[in-house]
């Protein structure tokens, strides 16, 4: 204890003489500003507005605001609720400031660590990581709420370090169940032959006017960017794959017509049946994400048309993987013979068996309102309980799982919740599953989930594979980007043998580095 003491008094020492030294400073401005300023940081008021501020545009300050608000959370729980009992500490004599500077009503708890200090560095650092910029105007007011806490006499210097260490160290922590991208497109190897569209010069464009917001009919816009391209519009009732394949059939017989590229304007359903045409033609895809969520737009890095005009007029592309499925028949079918044969579908994302899709699709319903990971964790909960287990052989082994997830190339975070890829052409199948057979597999599961530790639970399994084959014991659903597509016995994964080349803007070359991660 008294070598403990010893430890503790220079701390003291320098912790008054910092005090005294505020104490000499005549009446100012300054005052009141530190005052106001340190009030409204009260309860984190303050860094709530802002977050809510932050919150009305959708991308990277969205993000920000929302891992704000988390470290927040996690900090003041941490200083108010374990270290100050734990760690008591007087606060600094009101007697030995000036009325001028001191609050009229000055807390009464533990001074050690400060929680203003913890949230202010937490939400600052928290914001940073998403949106550095963003970050850079909100660190100056957070260092000016934490010294105004030794300025109005309510906290030490020490307190106030060690408060916005606690916080700093709390929002880098949050990385570990919410990780950071970094850039807001995935690697791809650049493809040098992929014909330059000026004006959309030889582009043939299905424009899914059903996809995304009802009330934006995007006809207009393509039109307008893309002038000499050949527009065409879905046809309810009639697959796009379909009418793709009959629209170049029909251009194949006309004389002076050259498609050089195939065009979706959609989300990923339909971008994803333009690639597996675009694919067997030997084409180039131009995708003007224009869906709900476009996750294969987001990876390629092609969030609006105005990115679309500039990588076609400059021929700049790279080349992206296929999932590829095949859907075998039941050999013990009693069907016709023409429905023996395998089906062969392709997927630009993810695709899976067992509970999965519904995952998804109670995460994506409840993500607008809660955040991914709160929306992802909630939603694991509902699917794990109604879910039944799947019996299925996969890597050679029979096994019982809440459901087997597919995705086309390794996806990140790795022994978490894939998010997104690092790379589009790898040529390797992300495989993950969750364990059935484990006593309490869905308390174990959500625990981990909770502790950022899914990936050393025994009922979390991930590999990477070139290929792969299911067998299911009872004949169950597949689902590729997210809707359900076939029901089989058996189903063999493997990535296409040839890469698609699809437009994406050299950012190194527009702007000389790589574009931060907007959304």
């Amino acid at each position: 204890m008294k070598r403990l003491l010893r430890l503790v008094d220079p701390v003291n020492e320098i912790d008054r003489g910092i005090s005294r030294h505020i104490g000499t400073m005549p009446p100012s401005g300054l005052d009141t500003v530190m005052k106001g300023l340190t009030t409204a940081a009260n309860h984190s008021v303050l860094w709530f507005a802002v977050a809510g501020a932050l919150a009305l545009r959708r991308g990277a300050t969205r993000k920000a605001a929302a891992r704000g608000v988390l470290a927040i959370a996690l900090a003041s729980g941490s200083a108010n609720a374990v270290c100050k009992p734990l760690l008591p500490r007087r606060r600094p004599a009101a007697s030995e400031l000036p009325a001028y500077q001191t609050l009229p009503s000055p807390p009464t708890s533990s001074s050690f660590p400060s929680g203003h200090a913890a949230s202010a560095a937490a939400f600052a650092t928290a914001v940073s990581l998403e949106s550095p910029k963003v970050g850079l105007v909100i660190a100056p007011v957070a260092a000016a709420v934490a010294y105004s806490r030794v300025h109005v006499g309510v906290h030490w210097a020490s307190d106030v370090a060690a408060g916005a260490t606690l916080g700093t160290g709390v929002a880098l922590l949050t990385r570990r169940w919410w990780p950071v991208r970094r850039t807001d497109e995935a690697r791809a190897r650049p493809v040098d032959s992929a014909p330059a569209l000026p004006g959309g010069d030889g582009l043939l464009m299905l424009v899914n006017q059903f996809s995304g917001d009802p009330n934006y009919d995007p006809l207009g816009d393509v039109a307008r960017v893309l002038p000499r391209a050949e527009i065409l519009t879905v046809q309810q009732g009639r697959s796009i794959e379909v009418q793709l394949e009959a629209a170049l059939r029909r251009r194949d017989g006309e004389v002076g017509t050259h498609i050089k590229a195939l065009g979706i304007t959609g989300g990923d359903g339909s971008v994803g049946a333009g690639a597996a045409v675009a694919e067997r033609h030997g084409l180039p895809l131009v995708v003007v994400p224009l869906g709900t969520l476009n996750h294969f737009a987001r990876d390629v890095g092609v969030y609006d048309l105005q990115e679309v005009d500039d990588a076609t007029r400059a021929g700049q592309a790279v080349a992206v993987d296929l999932g590829v499925v095949e859907v075998h028949p039941d050999t013990g079918s009693a069907d016709a013979e023409s429905d023996k044969v395998v089906r062969t579908r392709t997927f630009l994302n993810t695709a899976s068996i067992g509970s999965y899709p519904e995952l998804v699709r109670l995460r994506e319903h409840w993500q607008p309102r809660w955040g991914k990971w709160p929306a992802f964790v909630a939603a694991l909960m509902v699917v794990l309980h109604r879910a039944q287990p799947v019996r299925v052989r996969f890597l050679d082994e029979w096994r019982t799982v809440w459901f087997l997830f597919v995705g086309n190339g390794p996806y990140h975070p790795r022994g978490m919740v894939p998010a997104w890829r690092p790379t589009l052409d790898s040529g390797l199948l992300d495989v993950r599953w969750m364990r059935a057979d484990v006593r309490f597999s869905r308390l174990r599961v959500t625990a981990a989930l909770l502790l950022g530790a899914l990936g050393h639970s025994r009922v979390y399994g991930q590999c990477e594979v070139p290929e792969l084959d299911v067998e299911l014991e009872v004949p169950g659903m597949l689902a590729t980007d997210g809707e359900v597509v076939e029901n089989s016995g058996r189903y063999t994964f493997r990535v296409a043998a040839g890469q698609v080349p699809v437009y994406r803007r050299d950012e190194q070359r527009w702007t000389g580095r790589p574009r931060p991660y907007v959304g």
